[in-house]
Protein backbone atom coordinates (compact mmCIF):
# COMPACT_ATOMS: atom_id res chain seq x y z
CA UNK A 1 0.00 0.00 0.00
CA UNK A 2 1.27 3.10 -0.91
CA UNK A 3 2.14 6.09 1.86
CA UNK A 4 1.79 9.97 1.57
CA UNK A 5 3.40 12.17 4.21
CA UNK A 6 1.35 15.10 4.43
CA UNK A 7 3.13 18.43 6.09
CA UNK A 8 0.59 19.36 8.53
CA UNK A 9 0.56 23.13 10.21
CA UNK A 10 -0.39 22.62 14.00
CA UNK A 11 -4.05 22.46 14.48
CA UNK A 12 -4.38 22.41 10.90
CA UNK A 13 -8.18 23.01 9.58
CA UNK A 14 -6.97 20.34 6.77
CA UNK A 15 -6.34 17.66 8.85
CA UNK A 16 -9.52 15.73 8.91
CA UNK A 17 -9.33 16.46 4.73
CA UNK A 18 -6.32 14.54 4.11
CA UNK A 19 -7.12 11.93 6.39
CA UNK A 20 -10.41 10.88 4.54
CA UNK A 21 -8.98 11.78 1.42
CA UNK A 22 -5.90 9.13 2.19
CA UNK A 23 -8.88 6.43 3.34
CA UNK A 24 -10.43 7.49 -0.12
CA UNK A 25 -7.53 6.70 -2.30
CA UNK A 26 -6.95 3.35 -0.09
CA UNK A 27 -3.35 4.71 1.00
CA UNK A 28 -1.94 5.13 4.22
CA UNK A 29 -1.19 8.11 5.46
CA UNK A 30 2.26 9.66 7.33
CA UNK A 31 2.12 13.15 8.92
CA UNK A 32 5.03 15.92 9.74
CA UNK A 33 4.01 18.68 12.40
CA UNK A 34 5.26 21.22 15.39
CA UNK A 35 2.58 18.91 17.52
CA UNK A 36 1.27 15.54 17.71
CA UNK A 37 -1.96 15.19 15.52
CA UNK A 38 -5.37 14.54 16.59
CA UNK A 39 -5.23 11.03 15.91
CA UNK A 40 -2.71 8.26 16.84
CA UNK A 41 -0.04 7.66 13.66
CA UNK A 42 2.52 5.62 15.61
CA UNK A 43 5.34 5.07 13.71
CA UNK A 44 3.73 7.12 11.17
CA UNK A 45 4.74 10.86 12.40
CA UNK A 46 7.32 12.98 13.26
CA UNK A 47 7.27 16.08 14.61
CA UNK A 48 9.68 18.84 12.69
CA UNK A 49 10.20 22.79 12.75
CA UNK A 50 9.49 24.62 9.01
CA UNK A 51 11.56 27.23 10.30
CA UNK A 52 14.78 25.03 10.39
CA UNK A 53 14.25 23.73 7.03
CA UNK A 54 17.58 21.83 6.97
CA UNK A 55 16.41 19.89 9.67
CA UNK A 56 12.81 19.31 9.06
CA UNK A 57 13.95 17.78 6.01
CA UNK A 58 16.37 15.01 7.52
CA UNK A 59 13.87 14.27 10.24
CA UNK A 60 11.50 13.57 7.16
CA UNK A 61 14.45 11.52 5.41
CA UNK A 62 15.61 9.94 8.93
CA UNK A 63 11.38 8.76 9.26
CA UNK A 64 11.75 7.17 5.39
CA UNK A 65 14.47 4.95 6.87
CA UNK A 66 12.32 3.40 9.21
CA UNK A 67 8.91 3.49 7.11
CA UNK A 68 8.62 3.85 3.61
CA UNK A 69 7.18 7.19 2.22
CA UNK A 70 6.09 7.24 -1.26
CA UNK A 71 5.13 10.79 -2.01
CA UNK A 72 4.98 13.98 0.29
CA UNK A 73 2.82 17.09 0.41
CA UNK A 74 3.28 20.68 2.01
CA UNK A 75 -0.58 21.44 3.27
CA UNK A 76 0.31 25.38 3.49
CA UNK A 77 2.91 27.57 2.37
CA UNK A 78 5.19 26.84 6.00
CA UNK A 79 6.03 23.17 4.57
CA UNK A 80 6.43 23.79 0.74
CA UNK A 81 10.07 23.90 1.34
CA UNK A 82 10.19 21.31 3.68
CA UNK A 83 8.49 19.32 1.65
CA UNK A 84 10.69 19.71 -1.81
CA UNK A 85 14.19 19.38 -0.14
CA UNK A 86 13.05 16.10 1.25
CA UNK A 87 11.15 15.18 -1.76
CA UNK A 88 14.27 15.72 -3.71
CA UNK A 89 17.01 13.99 -0.99
CA UNK A 90 14.56 10.47 -1.23
CA UNK A 91 14.09 11.02 -5.14
CA UNK A 92 10.50 11.36 -5.16
CA UNK A 93 8.16 13.75 -7.09
CA UNK A 94 7.61 17.26 -6.50
CA UNK A 95 8.53 20.72 -7.11
CA UNK A 96 12.22 21.74 -6.40
CA UNK A 97 13.73 23.42 -3.53
CA UNK A 98 15.04 26.72 -5.37
CA UNK A 99 11.22 27.05 -7.27
CA UNK A 100 9.24 26.41 -3.79
CA UNK A 101 11.72 28.78 -1.88
CA UNK A 102 11.30 31.56 -4.66
CA UNK A 103 7.21 31.07 -4.10
CA UNK A 104 7.74 32.21 -0.35
CA UNK A 105 9.97 35.20 -1.13
CA UNK A 106 7.60 37.63 -3.19
CA UNK A 107 10.74 39.56 -3.95
CA UNK A 108 12.47 36.70 -5.46
CA UNK A 109 9.04 35.87 -7.41
CA UNK A 110 8.44 38.93 -8.94
CA UNK A 111 12.63 39.44 -10.23
CA UNK A 112 12.11 35.73 -11.98
CA UNK A 113 8.51 36.47 -13.13
CA UNK A 114 10.28 39.67 -14.31
CA UNK A 115 13.30 38.12 -15.94
CA UNK A 116 10.80 36.43 -18.07
CA UNK A 117 8.31 38.95 -19.16
CA UNK A 118 5.32 37.57 -17.16
CA UNK A 119 2.90 39.93 -17.05
CA UNK A 120 2.55 41.39 -13.34
CA UNK A 121 2.00 45.09 -11.54
CA UNK A 122 5.34 46.87 -11.23
CA UNK A 123 7.49 46.45 -8.15
CA UNK A 124 10.47 47.47 -5.58
CA UNK A 125 12.32 46.81 -2.96
CA UNK A 126 11.68 48.81 0.51
CA UNK A 127 14.95 48.51 2.67
CA UNK A 128 15.65 50.55 5.45
CA UNK A 129 16.53 53.59 3.26
CA UNK A 130 13.52 53.58 1.32
CA UNK A 131 13.00 53.09 -2.38
CA UNK A 132 12.05 55.02 -5.52
CA UNK A 133 7.84 55.46 -5.28
CA UNK A 134 7.94 57.07 -8.43
CA UNK A 135 9.12 53.28 -10.29
CA UNK A 136 5.80 51.93 -8.90
CA UNK A 137 3.19 54.71 -8.34
CA UNK A 138 0.39 55.74 -6.27
CA UNK A 139 -2.05 53.68 -5.39
CA UNK A 140 0.53 51.58 -4.36
CA UNK A 141 0.76 48.15 -2.48
CA UNK A 142 3.07 46.93 0.73
CA UNK A 143 3.17 43.96 1.84
CA UNK A 144 5.80 41.56 3.80
CA UNK A 145 8.25 38.96 1.28
CA UNK A 146 6.63 35.97 3.15
CA UNK A 147 3.49 34.98 4.64
CA UNK A 148 -0.18 34.16 3.31
CA UNK A 149 -4.21 34.93 3.88
CA UNK A 150 -3.08 38.90 2.99
CA UNK A 151 -1.64 39.70 6.27
CA UNK A 152 0.38 42.75 6.76
CA UNK A 153 -0.60 43.81 3.31
CA UNK A 154 -1.98 47.38 2.75
CA UNK A 155 -3.12 49.89 0.07
CA UNK A 156 -1.10 53.42 0.24
CA UNK A 157 -2.79 55.99 -1.64
CA UNK A 158 -0.09 58.34 -1.40
CA UNK A 159 2.84 59.82 -0.08
CA UNK A 160 1.68 61.52 3.02
CA UNK A 161 0.87 57.54 3.93
CA UNK A 162 3.72 55.96 3.28
CA UNK A 163 5.79 56.31 6.31
CA UNK A 164 2.93 55.18 8.75
CA UNK A 165 2.08 52.05 6.74
CA UNK A 166 5.94 51.22 5.88
CA UNK A 167 6.29 51.32 9.54
CA UNK A 168 2.78 49.15 10.26
CA UNK A 169 3.98 46.80 7.66
CA UNK A 170 7.48 46.49 9.19
CA UNK A 171 6.26 45.48 12.74
CA UNK A 172 3.80 42.99 11.12
CA UNK A 173 6.74 41.67 9.22
CA UNK A 174 8.74 41.26 12.46
CA UNK A 175 5.85 39.15 14.21
CA UNK A 176 6.63 36.44 11.78
CA UNK A 177 9.77 36.05 11.55
CA UNK A 178 10.86 38.31 8.56
CA UNK A 179 13.65 40.85 8.32
CA UNK A 180 15.24 43.05 5.18
CA UNK A 181 13.32 44.59 2.95
CA UNK A 182 9.64 44.46 1.95
CA UNK A 183 8.17 44.33 -1.25
CA UNK A 184 5.84 47.82 -3.08
CA UNK A 185 3.60 46.78 -5.87
CA UNK A 186 1.48 49.02 -8.05
CA UNK A 187 -2.20 48.56 -7.36
CA UNK A 188 -4.43 47.30 -10.00
CA UNK A 189 -7.90 48.18 -10.35
CA UNK A 190 -10.33 45.98 -11.75
CA UNK A 191 -11.92 42.08 -10.96
CA UNK A 192 -9.90 39.70 -9.25
CA UNK A 193 -9.66 35.63 -9.45
CA UNK A 194 -7.68 32.45 -8.20
CA UNK A 195 -6.44 29.66 -10.36
CA UNK A 196 -6.40 26.14 -8.74
CA UNK A 197 -4.18 23.49 -10.08
CA UNK A 198 -1.37 20.96 -10.15
CA UNK A 199 1.47 20.47 -12.20
CA UNK A 200 1.82 17.01 -13.17
CA UNK A 201 5.16 16.36 -14.49
CA UNK A 202 6.08 20.39 -15.50
CA UNK A 203 2.34 20.70 -17.25
CA UNK A 204 -0.24 22.86 -15.37
CA UNK A 205 -3.52 21.18 -15.10
CA UNK A 206 -6.03 23.75 -14.25
CA UNK A 207 -8.85 22.61 -11.92
CA UNK A 208 -11.09 25.36 -11.34
CA UNK A 209 -11.14 29.44 -11.52
CA UNK A 210 -12.51 31.14 -8.18
CA UNK A 211 -13.95 34.82 -9.28
CA UNK A 212 -14.00 36.96 -6.20
CA UNK A 213 -17.32 38.83 -6.43
CA UNK A 214 -16.56 41.32 -3.86
CA UNK A 215 -12.96 42.17 -4.90
CA UNK A 216 -11.11 43.30 -1.86
CA UNK A 217 -9.77 46.84 -2.89
CA UNK A 218 -8.04 48.20 0.23
CA UNK A 219 -6.68 49.24 2.23
CA UNK A 220 -6.59 45.88 3.74
CA UNK A 221 -7.03 42.68 1.32
CA UNK A 222 -9.43 40.19 3.39
CA UNK A 223 -10.61 38.01 1.16
CA UNK A 224 -14.29 36.60 1.33
CA UNK A 225 -16.24 35.35 -1.53
CA UNK A 226 -14.68 32.97 -3.64
CA UNK A 227 -17.41 31.28 -6.56
CA UNK A 228 -16.28 28.87 -9.46
CA UNK A 229 -17.00 28.21 -12.23
CA UNK A 230 -15.54 31.80 -13.13
CA UNK A 231 -18.03 34.72 -15.39
CA UNK A 232 -15.05 35.98 -17.03
CA UNK A 233 -15.06 35.79 -20.78
CA UNK A 234 -13.45 32.90 -22.58
CA UNK A 235 -10.74 35.03 -24.13
CA UNK A 236 -9.42 36.60 -20.90
CA UNK A 237 -9.77 32.99 -19.07
CA UNK A 238 -7.37 31.74 -21.97
CA UNK A 239 -5.72 34.65 -21.22
CA UNK A 240 -5.42 34.24 -17.60
CA UNK A 241 -4.50 30.32 -18.38
CA UNK A 242 -1.41 31.45 -20.98
CA UNK A 243 -0.23 33.80 -17.88
CA UNK A 244 -0.50 31.22 -14.90
CA UNK A 245 1.31 29.00 -17.31
CA UNK A 246 3.72 31.04 -17.94
CA UNK A 247 4.40 32.05 -14.41
CA UNK A 248 4.72 28.81 -12.99
CA UNK A 249 7.75 28.15 -15.54
CA UNK A 250 9.38 31.06 -14.77
CA UNK A 251 9.50 29.93 -11.45
CA UNK A 252 10.57 26.01 -12.21
CA UNK A 253 7.59 24.65 -10.49
CA UNK A 254 7.15 21.02 -11.85
CA UNK A 255 5.16 18.64 -9.68
CA UNK A 256 2.45 19.37 -6.99
CA UNK A 257 -0.45 21.76 -6.49
CA UNK A 258 -0.57 25.56 -7.36
CA UNK A 259 -2.89 28.59 -6.28
CA UNK A 260 -2.12 31.52 -8.32
CA UNK A 261 -3.91 35.09 -7.69
CA UNK A 262 -3.96 37.11 -10.48
CA UNK A 263 -6.02 41.14 -11.41
CA UNK A 264 -7.75 41.80 -14.67
CA UNK A 265 -8.17 45.38 -15.65
CA UNK A 266 -11.20 47.08 -17.43
CA UNK A 267 -9.10 46.19 -20.83
CA UNK A 268 -9.07 42.45 -20.17
CA UNK A 269 -5.44 42.37 -19.30
CA UNK A 270 -3.98 39.67 -16.91
CA UNK A 271 -1.69 40.40 -13.92
CA UNK A 272 -0.15 38.15 -12.06
CA UNK A 273 0.11 38.85 -8.16
CA UNK A 274 1.44 35.47 -6.67
CA UNK A 275 2.01 31.86 -7.18
CA UNK A 276 1.88 29.19 -4.41
CA UNK A 277 3.53 25.91 -4.41
CA UNK A 278 0.44 24.61 -2.34
CA UNK A 279 -3.20 24.12 -2.88
CA UNK A 280 -5.97 26.84 -1.89
CA UNK A 281 -5.47 27.44 1.96
CA UNK A 282 -7.92 27.41 5.03
CA UNK A 283 -11.13 24.96 4.31
CA UNK A 284 -11.63 26.50 0.50
CA UNK A 285 -10.82 23.48 -0.92
CA UNK A 286 -14.32 22.02 -0.08
CA UNK A 287 -15.93 24.22 -2.55
CA UNK A 288 -14.64 21.96 -5.26
CA UNK A 289 -15.71 18.59 -6.39
CA UNK A 290 -14.25 16.20 -8.69
CA UNK A 291 -16.02 12.93 -10.95
CA UNK A 292 -18.72 11.51 -10.60
CA UNK A 293 -18.11 10.49 -6.64
CA UNK A 294 -17.42 14.02 -5.66
CA UNK A 295 -13.78 13.57 -4.67
CA UNK A 296 -12.33 16.20 -3.10
CA UNK A 297 -8.84 18.43 -3.72
CA UNK A 298 -7.09 16.74 -1.18
CA UNK A 299 -7.73 13.28 -2.96
CA UNK A 300 -6.54 15.18 -6.09
CA UNK A 301 -3.15 16.29 -4.11
CA UNK A 302 -2.13 12.95 -2.94
CA UNK A 303 -3.12 10.97 -6.11
CA UNK A 304 -0.98 13.74 -8.08
CA UNK A 305 2.04 13.42 -5.78
CA UNK A 306 1.96 9.60 -5.67
CA UNK A 307 1.30 9.36 -9.70
CA UNK A 308 -2.23 7.72 -9.12
CA UNK A 309 -4.78 8.30 -11.81
CA UNK A 310 -6.95 11.91 -10.81
CA UNK A 311 -10.59 13.06 -11.46
CA UNK A 312 -9.51 16.53 -12.74
CA UNK A 313 -13.09 17.59 -14.06
CA UNK A 314 -14.55 19.29 -11.76
CA UNK A 315 -18.27 18.72 -11.08
CA UNK A 316 -20.16 21.91 -13.22
CA UNK A 317 -22.61 22.81 -10.81
CA UNK A 318 -21.60 26.38 -9.61
CA UNK A 319 -20.09 26.11 -5.92
CA UNK A 320 -18.64 28.60 -3.62
CA UNK A 321 -16.96 29.84 -0.50
CA UNK A 322 -17.75 32.54 1.90
CA UNK A 323 -14.88 33.54 3.71
CA UNK A 324 -15.98 35.02 7.08
CA UNK A 325 -13.46 38.11 7.98
CA UNK A 326 -12.40 38.59 11.56
CA UNK A 327 -14.96 41.95 12.36
CA UNK A 328 -13.39 43.37 15.21
CA UNK A 329 -10.41 43.04 17.67
CA UNK A 330 -10.42 41.48 21.22
CA UNK A 331 -11.55 37.85 22.52
CA UNK A 332 -13.96 35.76 20.73
CA UNK A 333 -17.10 35.40 23.27
CA UNK A 334 -19.43 33.07 20.39
CA UNK A 335 -20.85 33.03 17.36
CA UNK A 336 -24.51 33.36 16.75
CA UNK A 337 -26.80 32.47 13.72
CA UNK A 338 -24.97 29.71 12.19
CA UNK A 339 -28.49 27.40 12.32
CA UNK A 340 -30.08 29.73 10.60
CA UNK A 341 -27.38 30.75 8.04
CA UNK A 342 -27.50 26.98 7.95
CA UNK A 343 -31.29 26.59 6.42
CA UNK A 344 -31.02 28.71 3.43
CA UNK A 345 -31.27 27.34 0.76
CA UNK A 346 -27.49 26.41 -1.17
CA UNK A 347 -26.20 26.28 1.65
CA UNK A 348 -24.00 23.05 2.12
CA UNK A 349 -21.92 23.47 5.14
CA UNK A 350 -20.73 25.84 7.68
CA UNK A 351 -17.70 25.76 9.59
CA UNK A 352 -16.49 27.88 12.19
CA UNK A 353 -13.18 27.69 13.09
CA UNK A 354 -12.18 29.74 15.74
CA UNK A 355 -13.07 28.66 19.16
CA UNK A 356 -14.83 31.03 21.83
CA UNK A 357 -11.87 32.32 24.27
CA UNK A 358 -9.72 32.96 21.56
CA UNK A 359 -7.89 36.45 21.16
CA UNK A 360 -8.01 37.54 17.64
CA UNK A 361 -7.59 40.39 15.28
CA UNK A 362 -8.41 42.22 12.30
CA UNK A 363 -6.32 42.50 9.28
CA UNK A 364 -3.64 42.96 8.15
CA UNK A 365 -2.32 42.52 11.83
CA UNK A 366 -3.30 38.78 11.33
CA UNK A 367 -4.29 36.32 8.84
CA UNK A 368 -7.17 33.92 9.87
CA UNK A 369 -10.45 33.73 8.87
CA UNK A 370 -13.36 33.25 11.63
CA UNK A 371 -14.87 30.35 9.55
CA UNK A 372 -16.17 29.40 5.76
CA UNK A 373 -19.41 28.92 4.69
CA UNK A 374 -20.24 26.76 1.66
CA UNK A 375 -22.94 26.61 -0.93
CA UNK A 376 -23.88 25.37 -4.65
CA UNK A 377 -26.37 26.96 -6.63
CA UNK A 378 -27.90 26.87 -10.59
CA UNK A 379 -25.78 30.23 -11.73
CA UNK A 380 -22.73 31.24 -10.01
CA UNK A 381 -24.72 34.78 -9.35
CA UNK A 382 -26.92 33.02 -7.22
CA UNK A 383 -23.88 30.98 -5.41
CA UNK A 384 -22.27 34.59 -4.61
CA UNK A 385 -26.07 35.74 -3.41
CA UNK A 386 -26.39 32.67 -0.96
CA UNK A 387 -23.17 33.05 0.71
CA UNK A 388 -23.89 37.02 1.16
CA UNK A 389 -27.39 36.20 2.95
CA UNK A 390 -26.33 33.66 4.79
CA UNK A 391 -23.40 35.59 5.96
CA UNK A 392 -25.53 38.15 7.20
CA UNK A 393 -27.27 36.50 9.75
CA UNK A 394 -23.94 35.30 11.48
CA UNK A 395 -23.07 37.48 14.52
CA UNK A 396 -19.79 37.18 16.65
CA UNK A 397 -19.50 38.66 20.08
CA UNK A 398 -16.27 39.84 20.64
CA UNK A 399 -15.08 41.79 24.22
CA UNK A 400 -12.72 44.53 23.23
CA UNK A 401 -9.12 44.28 24.41
CA UNK A 402 -9.73 46.51 27.40
CA UNK A 403 -7.04 46.23 30.12
CA UNK A 404 -8.65 45.01 33.47
CA UNK A 405 -11.95 44.55 32.31
CA UNK A 406 -11.45 41.57 29.63
CA UNK A 407 -13.99 38.65 31.00
CA UNK A 408 -17.32 38.62 32.59
CA UNK A 409 -19.00 41.62 32.76
CA UNK A 410 -16.43 43.44 30.30
CA UNK A 411 -18.61 44.93 27.46
CA UNK A 412 -19.14 42.98 24.35
CA UNK A 413 -18.89 44.03 20.42
CA UNK A 414 -21.94 42.30 18.73
CA UNK A 415 -20.69 42.58 15.24
CA UNK A 416 -23.43 41.32 12.57
CA UNK A 417 -23.41 40.05 8.98
CA UNK A 418 -19.77 39.40 9.35
CA UNK A 419 -19.61 38.73 6.05
CA UNK A 420 -19.74 42.03 5.10
CA UNK A 421 -18.11 43.53 7.40
CA UNK A 422 -16.19 46.87 6.82
CA UNK A 423 -12.71 46.11 5.58
CA UNK A 424 -10.39 46.54 8.84
CA UNK A 425 -8.88 49.56 9.82
CA UNK A 426 -9.73 52.17 7.08
CA UNK A 427 -6.20 53.79 7.79
CA UNK A 428 -2.67 52.88 7.66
Amino acid sequence: MPRALVILPTNSYRTSDFVAAADALGIDLAVASEEDPPLDLGDRFVRIDCHDVEAAAGAIVALADQTPIDAIVAADDAGVVVAAIASERLGLAGHPPAAAAATRDKLKMRQLLADAEVPQPSFASVGEEGFDAGVVGFPLVLKPRTGAASRGVLRVDGPGDLDAATARVRAIAASIGETGPLVAETYIPGAEVAVEGLVVNGDLVILAVFDKPDAPDGPTFEETLLVTPSTQPDSVQAELARVVRSGVAALGLSHGPIHAEARIDDAGRVFLLEVAARSIGGLCGRSLRFGLEGAGLEAQILATALGLPTRTHRQPRPSGVMMLPIPADGVLSGVRGVDEARSIDGVTEIDITIPPGTAVERLPEDGRYLGFIFATGPTPEAVADTLRQAAALITADITPFVPHEVGEGAPTNEVSGVGGAPKARANP
